[in-house]
């Protein structure tokens, strides 16, 4: 049984039991509409609903999006339950989402733990609340509040919900509390009550920020004109209002490209030819204090994994502390742990420059210096000290992860580990499997992404993997057209309107134009003399002009505030093309957008022909969580199924009339658009 229900004298207990987190399918609405009936034939005096296990339920099953309705719907089963004879008690558990909320609200109160998530994130799966949450919600906590929660997807804690009314009581026991709750002290059904409006420069503020973090969304604008309904409609009519809306926007590309992305974050796990067992990580050593092992010890750190961080000398010690104490400050200051917790990773830290503090330690992360020398000196050193059944990781974006384990005796033990920065805050983690390594090591990896809350995908060895792979190529593009026909700005601004929260100049300026710059010296002896190269980079580098930290990159940061367009690094463009006897074209936004997309999708289906990646949807999970492709376009291969393998094999073949190197067509591509199938489906013959 999904749902289950007893009886204890004159109270009712209604239980949604759908491992794991209960999602309401059609079993469990069923279950809840013969509770009502069953509840009102007994004469409760109350009825206590809740979930079993660690939720209360964790909204629709999303999986039933992709099929046509089945009764009974989810808003009858909230009409149901608010027109009960007998008042229902939501004794909300762990969470209340999505539809689990709008059951909630359904009920006559809500009791909650402090900790409890409350929230309504249809948006972020591309839809909108489906079962009265877009006017129960205001009817709660006010309209301001409301457009808040609906229009970004964010939940509130527990202790939040009781401040801003959503929740009327707070209890360690939400059950308990429901038993003995003062029935006098009940208020009209949710649908009864009024709106409580707010300002209106309030409102418009809210929604200017809602409507600037979703650009190119659909569901949280949507969503936005459902709430303010709740001001002058009906209650039923805006009800019949957000259900067709719903209905609606589930089976749009949108909504698609999100549950796709949804399940892909999912079911990235260990793959399930890995059987060797992982070994624990208790303690562990970071090898390099900067900004990037600083966020990896951190992440260790807050994950109860005791670290050391290695440094070359005091200098870099004292360089290392602060630069993890600052992220835990700033972590403090920002409600992510307690002051407590900052204490007890304080205690579990150290920095040493001696080798020797790594002999006890599980697991290394080597995150030196990009230079094949400098790490192979590293792992030596590690070698030397560690003990032999301790896994050995580097964080390498770009180098080749079999020669950095040619060092050790026992190359097996060596695993890429890529990081991506801030390492403390980014989900992605790219597994790098090397020639040698051992299922033992790759385990160890996929075990050691969960314990930190990452997202694992695994990864073959070339140069820069897969998301670096991509990127350098997405570069190329751009450097490209910008020679050809553009300029930094106009470039930004096409990717932004695509849905990037920035464009790949500003990118680069962020980071750092020496980063790259070295890499492409790294590259030169190797370099294919048949494509063409673009130089405009290399003379910035010359002209100091490398990003932010220097004021000046592909933009001017005048008093360190924000980007202007730089006529400078224009003219580079316009020299460089006379030089190189280009003559420029006027690239549209649209033109721009369809080359450098166009480049990834093709060096994306290189990377699966070749099995540096193992299916399109690891392809489509590090370009969102590592790359800021827009989520709500699916990914980089979900974006190309939506445009279709026989028009991008055209457009390619159209492209590599002006450069036949750069525009070589994936064999993958080809092969997609002559069997007539999706890029998701795939596989290797």
């Amino acid at each position: 049984m999904t749902v289950t229900t007893r009886q204890s004298g004159r109270i009712g207990y209604v239980t949604m039991d759908n491992p794991p987190v209960n999602a309401i399918d059609v079993a469990i609405r069923q279950g809840l509409i013969d509770a009502v009936d069953w509840a009102n034939s007994n004469g409760f005096e109350r009825v206590i609903l809740t979930g079993a296990g660690r939720a209360f339920a964790a909204g629709a099953d999303a999986k039933e999006f992709d099929t046509a309705p089945i009764e009974p719907h989810l808003p009858d089963v909230c009409q149901a339950i608010e027109s009960s004879s007998v008042p229902w008690i939501a004794a909300i558990n762990g969470v209340a989402l999505g539809g689990g909320l709008e059951l909630a609200m359904a009920c006559r109160t809500r009791i909650a733990p402090p900790n409890a998530q409350l929230g309504l994130p249809e948006v972020t799966l591309g839809v909108v609340p489906g079962a009265g949450g877009t006017q129960r919600l205001p009817r709660l906590v006010g309209l301001a509040k409301a457009i808040e929660m609906i229009g970004t997807g964010k939940p509130v804690s527990g202790r939040v919900a009781l401040e801003i009314g959503l929740v009327d009581q707070i209890a360690d026991d939400p059950v308990q509390a429901a038993e003995v709750f003062d029935l006098s002290q009940l208020g009209v059904a949710t649908s009864k009550r009024a709106v409580a409006s707010a300002e209106m420069a309030e409102i418009e503020s809210i929604k200017a920020k809602i409507i600037n973090r979703s650009a190119g969304q659909i569901a949280p604008l949507r969503a936005i004109e459902l709430v303010s309904l709740s001001m002058n409609a009906n209650f039923a009519e805006a009800v019949a209002a957000e259900r067709k809306a719903f209905l609606e926007l589930r089976q749009g590309e949108q909504a698609r490209a999100l549950r796709h992305i949804f399940f892909a974050e999912r079911g990235a796990k260990a793959p399930s030819w890995l059987s060797a067992e992982p070994r624990p990580i208790a303690q562990a050593v970071v090898v390099g204090g900067g900004t990037m092992g600083a966020g990896i010890a951190y992440a260790l750190l807050n994950a109860g994994i005791r670290v050391v961080i290695l440094e070359t000398d005091a200098a870099g010690v004292e360089r290392a502390k602060t630069n993890v104490g600052k992220i835990i400050d700033q972590s403090v200051s920002r409600g992510l742990i307690s002051q407590s917790l900052a204490q007890d990773i304080h205690g579990r830290f150290d920095a040493s420059t001696d080798y020797a503090a790594a002999a006890n330690a599980d697991l290394a992360i080597e995150a030196a210096f990009e230079s094949m020398d400098v790490k192979r000196s590293v792992f030596g050193q590690l070698e030397s000290v560690m003990t032999k059944d301790a896994i050995l990781a580097t964080n390498t974006s770009y180098l080749d992860v079999n020669e950095i384990a040619a060092v050790l005796n026992d190359p097996s033990r060596l695993v890429g580990l890529h990081f991506f920065a801030p390492a403390h805050i980014m989900k992605l983690l790219e597994i790098v499997r090397g020639d040698e390594t051992s299922d033992h090591a790759l385990a160890t990896g996929f075990a050691l992404a969960k314990q930190l809350r990452k997202i694992p995908v695994l990864a073959g060895v070339c140069d820069g993997f897969i998301g670096n792979r991509i990127l350098a190529r997405n570069r190329e593009a751009a450097d490209t057209v910008f020679m050809d026909g553009s300029t930094p700005w106009d470039v930004d601004e096409a990717m932004v309107d695509f849905g990037y929260a920035m464009g790949p100049y500003e990118a680069q300026d962020l980071s750092g134009l020496d980063i790259a710059h070295a890499n492409r010296r790294r590259q030169d002896a190797t370099r294919d003399p048949a494509r063409r190269y673009i130089p405009i980079a290399d003379r910035m580098v010359e002209l100091g002009k490398l990003g932010r930290k220097t004021g000046a990159g592909w933009y001017r940061y005048p008093g360190g505030g924000g980007k202007v367009d730089d006529p400078i690094v224009a003219d580079l463009a316009l020299e460089e093309a006379h030089f190189a006897g280009r003559t420029r074209t006027d690239y549209s936004h649209d033109e721009i957008r369809r080359r450098l997309i166009l480049a990834m999708i093709n060096e994306a289906c290189d990377i699966l022909s070749e099995g540096i990646a193992q299916s399109a949807a690891d392809i489509d999970l590090v370009t969102v969580f590592g790359y800021g492709f827009p989520r709500w376009r699916g990914g980089l291969m979900c974006h190309a199924d939506t445009i279709g393998a026989a028009r991008l094999v055209d457009e390619i073949t159209e492209l590599a009339k002006e450069d036949p190197v750069a525009w070589r067509l994936s064999p993958v591509l080809a092969e997609c658009a002559n069997r007539g199938i999706a890029l998701a489906d795939w596989r290797h013959t």
